[in-house]
């Protein structure tokens, strides 16, 4: 497979690069992200999404898979994988996409995703001296994160629907069709995740203090019937089954601690206690047990990531809040109830290292909020 066979693959593939410039500069500016500053993220994105692009044409993956189906599309429309496939068909078969036009497509997606999460962590570090502001564009640069979503497949999907959703939540009372969206985006690629993010509204319009009892009855049943809806639906798709006991989520959770265990990402979670399975999922490969470039890069990002949870938990023991009026209970239920889902049915680090990126920008807001002192206010005329 070539990443391009004819002139109108480089045509495309270009035509698609400058329109996701082009793109790239409104969307930033409307989460408060300068116009340089987006146009250098978009090509230090785009660059992880070519490198990515070379690595599996040499050595395989799901985004070959991807491309591959989209050739020879059997007609599914589904949630998940087969979704991903009919979009890889309209844009391989219906518009004649080489498999680098594929991922700058995707690339986008996962553009739009970074510049919510820079808005975000803009807002959380706005008040604080410039040694916790230096540590936005830090983890915005992170490889990690422009690696995995800027992609062809579901992690550009489900991190751009991260992304939007932690927006949205700043100020979830006039964000809340952005929200509805970005749940809507999560549900096409992982409907799992969609349901945390809906049980987590839920929990948020019930135990807001300041919303009157009939707001929160209303939004609350609102919430908790596409919760219901939703919840047995992802279920399912998750492959538990639709009648769900403590019997039969053990068997699903120790089928899923079984998958992948052996190979340069495979770990034993199964033997693990829940704190060490907790950690193992959000902070390894640490730097000792890099085996590759690659591993060596992650547990860089895992590395900054530990020293920020530490300093951020402190904080939090200390009773710090941030003062930003954002819904801290959506994001902690859904940062969380992901972390302990995900930590219990992922088997492979490899796994880990993309998935976690559905939640941890929440966490990372939530800390960066509580950490550092704010700055002094000039007074003087």
């Amino acid at each position: 497979m070539e990443i391009v066979s004819s002139a109108y693959h480089v045509l495309s593939a270009t035509a698609i690069f400058f329109f996701g410039a082009l793109v790239t500069v409104p969307v930033g500016r409307r989460f408060g992200v300068k116009t340089g500053k987006s146009l250098l993220l978009y090509l230090w994105h785009t660059g992880f999404s070519l490198l990515y692009c070379w690595y599996v044409l040499r050595s395989g993956g799901d985004a070959v898979g991807y491309f591959l189906h989209g050739q020879s599309w059997n007609g599914e429309i589904s949630v998940g994988t087969a979704a991903v496939r009919a979009m890889s068909a309209f844009l391989v078969s219906g518009m004649g996409l080489s498999i680098l036009g594929t991922f700058l497509v995707f690339n986008i997606f996962g553009q739009i995703g970074l510049l919510a999460f820079w808005g975000s962590l803009k807002q959380a570090a706005s008040d604080k001296t410039w040694r916790v502001r230096v540590l936005v564009p830090l983890i915005i640069f992170l490889p990690s994160v422009s690696f995995w979503s800027s992609a062809l497949g579901k992690d550009a999907i489900s991190f751009m629907a991260t992304g939007l959703a932690l927006w949205s939540s700043l100020k979830l009372s006039r964000r809340g069709l952005l929200m509805t969206f970005a749940i809507l985006s999560m549900l096409v690629v992982r409907p799992h995740m969609a349901g945390i993010m809906v049980i987590g509204i839920a929990i948020s319009a019930l135990m807001d203090p300041q919303a009157s009892a009939l707001k929160k009855s209303v939004f609350g049943f609102a919430a908790a019937g596409a919760a219901a809806a939703l919840v047995p639906f992802a279920l399912r798709y998750a492959g538990v089954g639709e009648v769900v006991d403590v019997e039969a989520l053990t068997d699903y959770i120790d089928k899923r601690q079984s998958y992948n265990t052996e190979g340069g990402g495979g770990v034993d979670l199964a033997s693990m206690s829940l704190p060490m399975q907790l950690f193992t999922y959000l902070f390894r490969p640490v730097l000792f047990e890099a085996r590759s470039v690659f591993e060596l890069a992650a547990s860089l990002d895992n590395l900054i990531l530990l020293i920020l949870f530490f300093f951020g938990g402190v904080a939090l023991l200390r009773g710090r809040k941030s003062g930003f009026g954002e819904n801290r209970t959506f994001m902690w239920t859904y940062a969380l109830g992901a972390w302990l889902i995900l930590a219990l049915t992922t088997a492979n680090l490899g796994i880990a290292l993309r998935q976690k990126w559905m939640f941890v920008p929440m966490l990372i807001f939530l800390l960066i909020s509580v950490i550092g002192k704010k700055r002094r206010l000039d007074n003087s005329v």
